[in-house]
């Protein structure tokens, strides 16, 4: 009778331990914006299924942020120190809906898609790349802002390797 028993209760546990982790909360971001979450106790290792759509940095034992980069669905893992998983999040990653304006012209000479220019207006609309545009507006804007960031990052590593 008891081993029954004992083997009922372990199915129940085992179950339980599914429960809790599918039934984790859904994470939503938005695209170029940081989620404060807060990790369970026990966490060792956090991972993100798919970093092109989103990323995390770990903050302390309790605390992340969760940074929105594209578009999409991926998910959040919590593992313990016995290499369990104790948490996997759904993560959203979203536009932003805020102060944005979207401009959709038809599409021309032959194009098979509408063209969509995006802008971000607080309180000045400015030209605001994002994907789903296509490539050769989306690099036009977005080169200047890509160059800005890596010349940004070389200052970095000149000041890091002069020891200042």
């Amino acid at each position: 009778m008891r081993r029954p028993l004992f083997a009922t209760a372990l199915a129940v546990l085992a179950l339980a331990a599914q429960v809790s982790v599918a039934g984790a909360a859904t994470i939503s971001a938005v695209m170029d914006q940081g989620v404060r979450i807060s990790l369970p106790a026990g966490a060792r290792d956090v991972l993100i299924g798919n970093p092109a759509i989103a990323d995390i940095n770990v903050i302390d034992s309790r605390t992340a942020i969760v940074q929105g980069r594209a578009y999409g669905v991926t998910n959040l893992m919590i593992i313990d120190a016995r290499g369990r998983t104790i948490q996997n999040n759904q993560v959203v990653v979203s536009g932003p809906e805020v102060n944005r304006v979207s401009i959709y012209q038809g599409p021309n000479s032959g194009a098979l898609a509408a063209n969509v220019a995006n802008y971000s207006c607080a309180p000045r609309c400015e030209r605001t790349p994002m994907p789903g545009e296509i490539d050769s507006e989306y690099n036009r804007f977005s080169m200047p802002f890509n160059a800005y960031a890596q010349r940004a990052a070389e200052a970095r590593r000149a000041v890091g390797q002069n020891g200042q």
